[in-house]
């Protein structure tokens, strides 16, 4: 039987920005069953795992997690589980309904059954909240149901329904009946308290889905209390969540913005460092272009047709020559270019994004061993990829964020001597005013100035 007393947090997280609200835990961008059951073996731990799923089709993402977590669970023993947080975008995109089954299965194939799923996709200090079971993002200062945003037009995860009831039915393929979700509602929340909220948690069987309404912080607070009690109980519970919901299961409380002492680099870097902007996105956009406004940076724009062409592999070593040259005398921004390559079809526009992605990092790898001052990963599946793959970071350390509850630094623990002591920066693609990513980059500028040996 399960220990809930004490437990850690094992959150399987589809990309890297899951972290932006939590300080102080560790990101496995190895997926190592052996580091991973180490990490959550410790009581009250809480380890990210980087499964980057979201950028693989469904099979092979459940594939992916089911592998890990088989392996993670066979290392542990029953009572010492952690709690399997299945944490995903906030504006509805991912693997929803396939990645939580399949944890469920994982339980159940070693005898522990999952009465619910919490459902929480609220990413409140990005303008993202639910009232009344419909999911809203703050659009341009204006609360917009969620399927009337272009995040439901994604090309892979694109949606229809904003009520997340609604939404569940439809992921589900009707599987799941309207019906059979449970809610837990604003003044379930703000008049019950923790025993409201709990009372309908112990209602939960069969792995039903729990709706959770929130459009504040001591909403979340009050949920994750009624959670904790009633596990203490004997229910067992998976969430799906944002990032917002996993600071208060992880008993945190919202922290200060990153100090500047916080953002210094390591002794021996250079005194510039890189910006990789791989994210597609509208704002993501505006943001590169009030960040090349304000100047100070050479810029490197790659040819996603190029990074698809059969010669890559000369195009990608001859532009990380060009950025290793002008990191000697500045900052730089390499960025793909503007014009997304799609397919009509899901699968080949997932791969395509892969191959691109895969240039880009190739880059970043050739470049690291000049040791830039710092490297700020824009974009989902760009951040993890970079981090991964380009500064071959094994496990991090979220230091804390830039702004509250928004963009996360990361200190690499276990990867190769170049990128340690390289403050590594998760900038989500979805996240942030027009100028933030340009902010960012002037207090990183303010923070290792002066500070580089060579």
């Amino acid at each position: 039987m399960l220990d809930h007393q004490n437990r850690s947090l094992l959150v399987l997280d589809d990309d890297p920005t899951g972290s932006q609200c939590v300080r102080n835990v560790d990101v496995v961008f190895d997926p190592d069953p052996a580091l991973i059951a180490e990490r959550v073996a410790q009581p009250g731990e809480t380890c990210f795992v980087l499964t980057n799923s979201r950028s693989l089709d469904e099979a092979d993402a459940v594939a992916r997690q089911s592998a890990l977590v088989s392996d993670v669970l066979t290392r542990l023993r029953v009572e010492h589980y952690p709690h399997l947080v299945s944490r995903s975008d906030s504006t509805l995109r991912g693997h929803v309904i396939a990645e939580v089954e399949d944890l469920a299965a994982q339980l159940a194939a070693r005898g522990v059954t999952a009465d619910g799923v919490i459902f929480v996709p609220a990413m409140l200090e990005a303008g993202r909240f639910t009232r009344d079971d419909v999911h809203f993002a703050v659009i341009d200062g204006t609360p917009t149901p969620a399927a009337e945003t272009h995040f439901a037009t994604d090309a892979t995860f694109g949606y229809r329904s904003s009520n997340l009831k609604d939404f569940l039915v439809e992921k589900s393929g009707g599987r799941i009946a309207r019906d059979e979700v449970a809610s837990i509602g604003l003044a379930d929340i703000r008049e019950g308290r923790v025993e409201g909220v709990a009372a309908i948690l112990r209602g939960a069987q069969g792995l039903q889905w729990i709706v959770v309404n929130a459009e504040e912080g001591s909403d979340l607070d009050t949920v994750a209390a009624a959670q904790r009690l009633v596990e203490a109980e004997g229910k067992t519970f998976i969430t799906r969540c944002g990032p917002s919901y996993v600071r208060p299961l992880a008993g945190q409380e919202s922290a200060a913005p990153l100090t500047a002492e916080e953002l210094r680099s390591g002794p021996g870097r250079l005194s510039h460092g890189v910006v990789v902007v791989g994210s597609h996105v509208d704002l993501t956009t505006a943001q590169l272009e009030v960040l090349q406004s304000r100047g100070g940076a050479v810029e490197v724009e790659l040819d996603a047709a190029r990074l698809l062409a059969a010669d890559a592999g000369d195009y990608v070593r001859e532009q990380a020559a060009r950025v290793a040259e002008a990191l000697r005398t500045d900052d730089v921004v390499v960025y793909t270019s503007r014009a997304l390559l799609r397919s009509e079809n899901p699968a080949e526009s997932l791969a395509m994004s892969r191959t691109i992605s895969d240039g880009v990092v190739a880059l970043v790898a050739a470049v690291m061993p000049r040791r830039p001052a710092w490297v700020v990963a824009k974009g989902g599946i760009t951040s993890h990829e970079v981090a991964a793959k380009g500064l071959g970071m094994r496990r991090g350390r979220v230091v804390g964020q830039f702004f509250t509850g928004q963009i996360s630094l990361v200190a690499p623990v276990d990867a190769p001597e170049p990128s340690i002591g390289c403050p590594y920066v998760v900038f989500p693609g979805n996240v942030g005013g027009r100028s933030a990513l340009a902010d960012v980059v002037e207090r990183l500028r303010a923070a290792t100035a002066g500070c580089a040996s060579n």
